[in-house]
């Protein structure tokens, strides 16, 4: 069977893996900041958005959503993409690092909506995932790399 090239979807996988990881960074930085903010006695690091650094949150979930959005699109691409090329799933241990991903991301968003609802463990749980999420996105990535080598012409 000849099969069109899917490396327009590879690249489509590329730009939203890196878009990802920058909404990630993105999201430790002004999780961090807005942690600071909240603790800080003086308010000193909340001086560009007002007391209640609303400004600030409404960013944090933007790239939230942005970064859950690339990963459901990562998936598909994966899903898609694999299915194309092998006519089954499973080849590398990619698939199970990118569906901890998929699983840890939607873990962090569900918990950052229940922190609005005020559970007091709702941000310990979301904390932690992010935590843990670095440690899989670094698994993800590396396994992904692997992958796609096997693409490329």
């Amino acid at each position: 069977m000849d099969l069109p090239s899917f490396i327009w979807l590879w690249k489509i996988a590329a730009w939203s893996m890196g878009l990802s990881l920058l909404a990630y960074s993105l999201l430790a930085v002004t999780g961090i900041w807005m942690f600071r903010t909240r603790t800080s006695a003086n308010r000193r690091f909340g001086t560009l958005f007002p007391e209640d650094y609303t400004g600030l949150r409404i960013f944090h979930y933007v790239m939230g959503m942005t970064m859950v959005t690339l990963v459901i699109l990562l998936l598909c691409i994966g899903i898609i993409g694999t299915l194309g090329e092998y006519a089954s799933l499973g080849h590398s241990q990619h698939l199970i690092a990118g569906l901890i991903t998929v699983l840890l991301v939607l873990v962090s968003a569900g918990s950052a909506v229940l922190i609005r609802t005020g559970w007091v463990g709702a941000r310990c749980i979301h904390v932690s995932t992010n935590i843990v999420l670095f440690f899989v996105y670094a698994w993800v990535s590396l396994s992904g790399w692997t992958v796609v080598q096997r693409y490329l012409p």
